[in-house]
C-alpha cells in the first residue's frame, strides 16, 4: 500500500494541474463576415497555435493561466494582435474580424455583428499606416457601402453628399483633361483622383458598384500623397472591393425615374484554394436620361481583382477597373467673370432649368482604365515591404460645349460654344514602402518610409471652339454672332452633320505635354505614454516638368520639403483623443517672363513652389462599445507665395499673395439600439482671398470655396424581431447655406440660393434577398449648384431595387 501512494499523489498533482489550464475558441471571418480558412493562430512567445477550419473557427486547449498576446496571421491580411488573460475558466472570444491589404490595424476587433454600419474608421491609407482613427492627428470621413445601400445610391455625386462638409461645384463635363467633377473641401476644390490609395483619373463619373466606402482626407495632404492628386482642402479616396476566402456575390437590378436602369453584379470564387488564389469581379450597365428636355448617359463597368497567397510571408493583389460611357455633357450657364449680367439673381434670368440646350446627337465617349498591382512582403516580426504599380488611361472624345455670357448682345443672351474634343491622359506610378512597427528604448514607433515616381502625360487632338448659335435661360434662340459687326439669322441645328461643318473651318491641336515627380517620404508615429503619441512626417518632392513637348522653353524643375506634425492625447483609453496637427500642401508654379519689354529682352524669372498649411485641433470619441463616434475639429488654412504683381513694378512679379480659410467640422456615427443607425455632419467654412494684386478678388470669398454652411443627416432604421422583422425605413437631408456663383468687384455678385433636400427609403431585409424604394429630392425642390456657374439639380426621383443574394 505505501508503495502506490506516490503514484497516487502524483496522479492527483497531475489532475489538479490539468484542472488549471484552460482553452480559448473563436471564429475569424474576413470584412463581408466570411469565414476564413488556414488562419495561424498563436500565442506569441509559445509553442502553441493553431489554424482555423473551413468555418473560420479554431481551439487552442491547454493553456496555463497568465497572460499571453493572441496573433492571428493570414497573408493577404494584416497581422493582427490582441492581448488575453487565461484563469481556470475557458473563454470564447467570438468573432474576429480580419481586414484584406494594407489597411488593416494590428489589434484585433472582438464583435459578434459590426454595430455603427455607417462608420468604418479603421484604415491605413490615411496615413500608410495601420492607425485607429482615435490616435491619427488627421480628420479624416468615411461613407461605407452599408450607407450606399441604405441610400439606393446609383452615382458617385450622391455617395458623396454623405461626407460632411463637401459639396459639389459641378458635375462631371467629360472634357478632356478635367472632365471629372469637383468639389469644395474645406474652402478648395477638388477632384477624386486616388484609388486604393494610388492615383486613379477619370473624365466621367466613378461607378459606386466597386465602392467598399470612400475617404475623404481632410486638410493639406502633400506629405504623404503629393500633389498631383491632392488640394488644400484635402483629398478623396476611393477604396474598391478586394476577393475574400469563399464563393459568392449579389446580383441587383435598380430602376427609376427618367429613364434609370441599372444591373450590379457580384461574384468571388476561389480559382484555387490549394494555392489559394482568389478571384471577384463587380460590373454594372447603367442607361439614364435627364429630367430636362434632353440628356443622357449610359455606362458599361467591370473590375476584376485577384488575390494570390504564394507562402506565410509573400502575397501578390491585382486590382482593375474598366469604364465605356458615354453621356452628353451638362451645358451649364457660364456668368461673365469681367462685366456685371443683366440679371443679378435667378428670378431675374428667368432660367427654365427644364431646358437642356444641348440634344441627345451629340455626345461624349469616356473610356477609363485603372489598374493596380501590389507586392507584400512579409520581412520579419517588425517590418513589412509593400510594392506597389498602377497604371491609369482615360480619353475624351465627341462634342463638348459650352454657354457663355459675354454681355454684348443683351437680354440675358449667351453665346453656345462647341469643339470636338480628342485627347487622352495616362498616368503611371510606383512606390516601394517599408512599413514598421517596433520599439525603440521602450517607445513604441509605427513608421513608413517610402518613394514614389508619378509621371503624366497628356495628349491633345481637339478642334478649336466655333461659334454656334445663341439662347436665353428661358428658351430663345438666334444666329448672331457677337464678334461680327453684322446682324445674322443663321441657323445652327443641333445635330452631328451640322456641328461637324461648322467645325471644319477650326484648326486641331496637336498638343502633347508630360512631366515627373520623384519622391521620398517618412512618418512616424511615436507612442510617448500608453495615451500620448506624436506624429511626425517630411516628404522630399522634386517636380521635372517637361511641359509641351514641341516647346523646349516651357521646362521647369522644382524641388520641396512638405513637413507634417501631431499631437494627439487620450485622456480615456481608445475612447477619447483630444488631437493637434500641422499639414502642409503645396503647388509648384510655373517661371514668368519679367522686366519692362522697352528697356530690352524680359528675362525668364523662377519662383518657389506656392505653400498652404494647417493648424488644427479638435476632440474624437469612440464610445459605448463603438456605438457613438463623433469627430469635432476647428482648422485654419493659410495658402502663401502665390505669384502676384508687383506693387513697385508693373513689369516685375513676386510671391506675396495670400488667401486665408478657416472653419469648424462636426460628424457624428451612432448605433444608439440595435437595428438604428444614424449619421449627422455640420460644417463652417470662412475664406477670404487676404492679399492679391487682383483687386477683383481681393477681401472676397474665392468662389471655390462653396456654402459657408454644409449639413447632412440620415437615419436608418430596420427592425429586429416580430411580424415587422426586415423591414425598415430610412430618411435624411441634405443642404446648404447660399453661395457665391460670380463674387468679382466689377461683375458684383450672382448668389444661388440656399436649399435643403430631404430623401427617404423603406425596404425589406430577408437573408437572401433585400427589397427597395428610394425617394429622392421628395418635395422636389428647384436648386443648383455652380462655379462661375448656374448648374440646375434633378427633380423628384423615385427608385426601386431589387438584391440577391448567393
Amino acid at each position: 500500500m505505501k508503495r502506490h501512494i506516490p503514484i497516487v499523489l502524483f496522479l492527483l498533482l497531475a489532475n489538479l494541474a490539468l484542472a488549471q489550464k484552460a482553452s480559448i475558441t473563436g471564429t475569424v471571418n474576413d470584412n463581408a463576415q466570411t469565414p476564413l480558412l488556414g488562419v495561424n493562430v498563436m500565442l506569441k512567445n509559445t509553442t502553441q497555435g493553431t489554424q482555423t477550419n473551413e468555418n473560420g473557427a479554431f481551439t487552442i486547449s491547454n493553456i496555463e493561466a497568465g497572460d499571453y498576446i493572441l496573433q492571428l496571421s493570414y497573408i493577404g491580411f494584416k497581422t493582427r494582435e490582441m492581448p488575453i488573460t487565461i484563469t481556470s475558466d475557458n473563454i470564447s472570444l467570438g468573432t474576429i474580424t480580419l481586414y484584406e491589404g494594407n489597411e488593416i490595424l494590428n489589434e484585433v476587433i472582438v464583435e459578434g455583428e459590426r454595430r455603427n454600419k455607417f462608420s468604418r474608421k479603421e484604415t491605413a491609407y490615411v496615413s500608410k499606416l495601420p492607425l485607429k482613427d482615435i490616435e491619427n492627428t488627421q480628420v479624416y470621413n468615411t461613407v461605407t457601402t452599408e450607407i450606399l445601400k441604405s441610400q439606393v445610391v446609383t452615382n458617385f455625386d450622391d455617395a458623396l453628399k454623405n461626407a460632411t462638409g463637401v459639396e459639389q461645384l459641378w458635375q462631371s463635363t467629360g472634357r478632356g483633361g478635367d472632365g471629372a467633377g469637383y468639389y469644395s473641401l474645406r474652402g478648395f476644390s477638388v477632384q477624386p483622383q486616388l484609388v486604393n490609395g494610388l492615383p486613379g483619373l477619370t473624365n466621367g463619373t466613378i461607378n459606386p458598384a466597386n465602392i467598399e466606402r470612400i475617404e475623404v482626407l481632410k486638410g493639406p495632404s502633400a506629405t504623404l500623397f503629393g500633389n498631383a492628386v491632392s488640394s488644400y482642402g484635402g483629398l478623396i479616396n476611393v477604396v474598391t472591393k478586394k476577393p475574400y476566402v469563399g464563393t459568392g456575390g449579389e446580383l441587383s437590378f435598380t430602376s427609376g425615374t427618367y429613364g434609370l436602369n441599372q444591373i450590379v453584379g457580384d461574384f468571388n470564387t476561389a480559382l484555387s484554394k490549394e494555392d489559394n488564389l482568389y478571384f471577384r469581379l463587380n460590373t454594372a450597365y447603367t442607361t439614364e436620361q435627364s429630367f430636362q428636355d434632353a440628356g443622357f448617359r449610359k455606362s458599361f463597368f467591370v473590375a476584376p481583382s485577384l488575390s494570390y497567397r504564394v507562402n506565410n510571408r509573400l502575397s501578390f493583389s491585382f486590382y482593375g477597373e474598366i469604364t465605356q460611357a458615354e453621356q452628353t455633357n451638362p451645358t451649364f450657364l457660364f456668368l461673365n467673370r469681367s462685366a456685371p449680367t443683366e440679371a443679378a439673381n435667378l428670378d431675374e434670368l428667368g432660367y427654365n432649368n427644364k431646358l437642356s440646350f444641348t440634344s441627345n446627337d451629340l455626345s461624349l465617349q469616356n473610356p477609363t482604365q485603372n489598374y493596380r498591382v501590389e507586392m507584400d512582403y512579409k520581412l520579419s516580426d517588425t517590418w513589412q515591404s509593400q510594392t506597389l504599380l498602377s497604371k491609369s488611361a482615360t480619353s475624351t472624345e465627341g462634342y463638348y460645349s459650352y454657354l457663355f455670357d459675354f454681355g454684348i448682345l443683351g437680354g440675358n443672351t449667351y453665346s453656345r460654344f462647341i469643339s470636338r474634343q480628342n485627347a487622352n491622359t495616362q498616368t503611371t506610378d510606383i512606390q516601394q514602402n517599408f512599413i514598421g512597427d517596433f520599439k525603440l528604448a521602450s517607445l513604441r514607433n509605427r513608421v513608413v518610409i517610402g518613394v514614389d515616381y508619378f509621371n503624366e502625360t497628356g495628349t491633345d487632338n481637339s478642334t478649336g471652339f466655333a461659334f454656334y448659335g445663341n439662347i436665353t435661360p428661358s428658351g430663345g434662340a438666334n444666329g448672331d454672332n457677337p464678334f461680327t459687326p453684322d446682324v445674322e439669322e443663321d441657323s445652327y441645328p443641333l445635330s452631328t452633320s451640322a456641328v461637324d461643318a461648322a467645325l471644319a473651318s477650326q484648326g486641331v491641336s496637336n498638343a502633347k505635354s508630360k512631366y515627373h515627380i520623384y519622391s521620398v517620404y517618412a512618418s512616424d508615429v511615436l507612442d510617448i505614454t500608453d495615451n500620448f503619441s506624436a506624429m511626425v512626417g517630411l516628404r522630399l518632392d522634386h517636380f521635372d516638368n517637361e511641359g509641351d513637348l514641341a516647346n523646349p522653353d516651357d521646362d521647369y524643375d522644382q524641388t520641396t520639403l512638405s513637413p507634417k506634425f501631431g499631437l494627439v492625447y487620450q485622456p480615456i483609453k481608445d475612447k477619447v483623443s483630444v488631437f493637434g496637427n500641422y499639414q502642409n500642401g503645396f503647388t509648384n508654379v510655373a517661371p514668368q517672363l519679367v522686366g519692362d519689354p522697352s528697356q530690352g529682352a524680359q528675362t525668364l524669372q523662377t519662383f518657389d513652389p506656392e505653400q498652404a498649411n494647417q493648424m488644427e485641433f479638435g476632440v474624437k470619441t469612440n464610445l459605448f462599445n463603438n456605438r457613438l463616434n463623433a469627430t469635432v475639429s476647428y482648422y485654419d488654412i493659410t495658402v502663401k507665395d502665390r505669384v502676384i504683381t508687383d506693387p513697385s513694378s508693373p513689369f516685375n512679379k513676386i510671391q506675396g499673395g495670400e488667401v486665408e480659410s478657416k472653419g469648424l467640422e462636426l460628424e457624428i456615427n451612432a448605433n444608439p439600439v440595435k437595428g438604428l443607425n444614424i449619421r449627422a455632419g455640420y460644417s463652417y467654412n470662412d475664406s477670404e482671398t487676404t492679399k492679391s494684386d487682383n483687386l477683383e478678388i481681393l477681401n472676397r470669398r474665392p468662389l471655390e470655396a462653396g456654402a459657408e454652411n454644409l449639413y447632412n443627416l440620415w437615419a436608418n432604421y430596420e427592425f429586429q424581431e416580430g411580424s415587422l422583422d426586415g423591414f425598415g425605413i430610412g430618411a435624411g437631408l441634405n443642404g446648404a447655406s447660399e453661395r457665391f456663383a460670380i463674387n468679382y468687384a466689377s461683375t458684383g455678385e450672382f448668389i444661388l440660393p440656399a436649399y435643403t433636400i430631404a430623401n427617404a427609403t423603406v425596404f425589406y431585409q430577408a437573408e437572401k434577398y433585400r427589397i427597395g424604394l428610394k425617394l429622392n429630392n421628395a418635395f422636389n425642390k428647384e436648386y443648383y449648384k455652380g462655379w462661375t456657374t448656374i448648374n440646375p439639380q434633378q427633380e423628384r426621383a423615385l427608385l426601386a431595387n431589387f438584391t440577391y443574394k448567393f
